[in-house]
Order: C-alpha cells, then structure tokens, then sequence
C-alpha cells in the first residue's frame, strides 16, 4: 500500500503544481501588463515592474493554491481514471475509502507547503515588493533593513520598522541633523499613530547629541505635527492578508488591549488559520466527481468544471468573510463557515459513491 499511497501523492501534488505554475505565470503576465502604466514614473522602469511581480508572486501563488489543487487534483485523478487505473486498483481489492486516504495523504503534503509559504515566504517578499515599488515611484523612501526602510524629510532622516494600515508605524528612528549635517538629536519610539492630523508617539526614548555629551531622556507620550506623510500608507502599508498568523495574533491582542478595533486583523488570522486547511476540502471537492466519471469527460471538461468551483468557493469565502464583519459574525466563523460546509457537501457526495 506504501507504493499506492506514493504513486497517489506524485500525481497529485504533481498536477497541483503543474496547475499552480501555469496559474501563476498567467497571473504574473497580468501583473506585469497592469504595471506598465506606472513605468516612467520616478525611477520606476521594467527592472523594477519587473522585480516587483516577482516579489508579489508567493502572495498570488499562496491565493492560488486552493484552486490550483481542485485543478490539479481534477486532472491528475482525472488522468488515472481516463486511463483505467482507477478500475485497476479497485478491481484489486482496493477501496474507495482507500484511495480516499491515499488523495488526503498528499493533501496533508501540500497543507505543509501552503503553510510554509504562508508564514515564511509571504510576509517578508510582499513587504519587499512594496517597498521597492515604493522606492521608485516616492523618491524620498530607500530601501534599508530586511524589516524597515528609510524616508528622509529635510533635516529629518527616519527608518520606520513597520507601517500598518491602520496609520500607524512601529519601531521608529528619527535622526534630526543640524545644519552641518551631523546628527543632533535621535528619538527612538516604539509606536506613533496618526490621529487628528496630528502624530501621536509613544514609549519616546530621546537623545539630544552636542560637544559637551549626550543627555537623555524617556517619554511615555509625545505629539508632533509632521513626522511622516499620511499619503504614503497606501503604498508601504502592510495588510493584514499579508502578514503571519503569528504577528497578526500579536498585533490583535495590541488592539484588543488598547480597546482598538482588532476584527479585520482577528479576520485575518482566523483566515490564515483555515486556509492550509481548504487544501484538503479542495481534494474532498474533487473526488466525487472523479469517481463518478471515471472515463467519461473530457480534460477540458473537467478544467472547466474546475474553474467553476473554484470561483464558486471563492466568491462564498469571500461573501461570507465580508457579512461576518458587517454583521459582527465572530471572525472564526466567518473564516471556517465555507470551508466547513463545501467539506461537508464533499463528504456527502463520496458517501454515494460506491
């Protein structure tokens, strides 16, 4: 059975990234066409468009997957049973529930996968993407640390660590020169926070530079009126999508502890959550139909039925994300609710199947 389960799992994760390289590159085309408008603009070229969709790519492959794995599984399962294995294998004593754990075994594969993409692949290459397209098109931003990027003001230079959508920044170093250029005064501020058109800084350590030393001092709270323009959220902003479970746990608790809004971001993690997981229902999806065609259909047929159902669970992922914070739905049952109810309907139709 070891043999069967492995034959199994090559096909399938092999038709799944079969399916996810050829959705990818037709996404990464459209991209690219999109970006075209904004070449010539600053220091934006092809180079950077360029750079650009491919540092964008793991965030489009990692939206993909649940589809490119009905597609893939469709016709790869497709495949075996258009060519008889399928009767093959059941003619030798193999159950269907067999060939069912053998599908879901590969399945378990290809969570892993998406869930290492998720976490570790994500987060750093979109953040890269926008800050190089950033870069280009706002020239006062330079790239900078693996986690930050630079924005000079006039006399101010500042590296902000982290800038989240809802106007706010994290990690801050504001280094004020004078007028020769030498550094004469550095604020270190753990969060800043635009509210009221004003910049409202917090946990402010300031240092004050000149010949007879260096003297310092903390402060819990500071305002100011200009630190960093608001405008430029819109491109270096990191989304919630875009971000680890794990960062998006932690800043929910931040929000949740400050009495802020945290059901975008507690969306957004559940999200992540139950995505690796759609993996799995994507498969459930795609064996029934498999078994019950066995060698009628044709491979286009089933890319098009594919197609369908993929489009079909996203616009009901993405209905029911939207209605549960509308609706104030708690945000794990607005994430699971499609999944659970399409694995389900899957698990349904493989009962009838004999």
């Amino acid at each position: 059975m070891k043999v069967l389960d492995q034959y199994v799992a090559r096909t399938v994760i092999g038709g799944t990234l079969m399916a996810l390289l050829v959705l990818g590159a037709l996404l990464a085309f459209v991209d690219f066409v999109s970006e075209i408008g904004d070449v010539g603009k600053g220091q934006y070229g092809i180079l950077e468009a360029i750079a650009y969709v491919i540092l964008s790519l793991p965030k489009r492959l990692y939206d993909l997957f649940p589809t490119a794995v009905l597609l893939g599984s469709l016709l790869s399962l497709g495949a075996l049973a258009g060519n008889s294995e399928l009767i093959v294998m059941r003619a030798a004593g193999v159950s269907i529930a067999r060939i069912v754990r053998s599908v879901l075994q590969a399945g378990v594969v290809l969570v892993i996968l998406v869930l290492l993409v998720g976490e570790l692949m994500v987060p750093p290459s979109e953040r890269k993407a926008q800050t190089v397209r950033a870069a280009a098109l706002k020239q006062n931003i330079s790239l900078g640390a693996q986690h930050g990027f630079w924005v000079k003001d006039g006399a101010r230079v500042m590296r902000v660590g982290r800038v989240y959508p809802d106007m706010q920044l994290g990690n801050l170093e504001i280094y004020q020169l004078d007028e020769e250029k030498k550094i004469a005064q550095v604020y270190f501020v753990k969060s800043a926070r635009y509210l009221g058109n004003k910049w409202q800084l917090r946990n402010v350590d300031h240092s004050r530079i000149n010949e007879t030393g260096v003297s310092s001092t903390f402060m819990d709270y500071l305002e100011w009126t200009e630190l960093f323009n608001p405008d430029l959220f819109n491109v270096v902003s990191v989304q919630p999508g875009n971000m680890s479970a794990i960062d998006l746990y932690k800043y929910s608790n931040y929000l949740a502890d400050n009495q802020l809004d945290d059901s975008s971001y507690r969306l957004a993690f559940w999200i992540k959550v139950i995505t690796p997981l759609s993996t799995l229902v994507m498969l459930i999806i795609a064996l029934p139909f498999v078994f019950s065609s066995q060698r009628t259909g044709s491979s286009g047929s089933r890319v098009l039925l594919g197609l369908l159902l993929g489009i079909g669970f996203f616009i009901l992922n993405r209905t029911m994300n939207h209605m549960g914070q509308v609706y104030g739905l708690h945000p794990l049952l607005s994430a699971a609710f499609p999944v659970v109810m399409v694995a389900i309907l899957g698990g349904l139709s493989l009962k009838r199947i004999h």
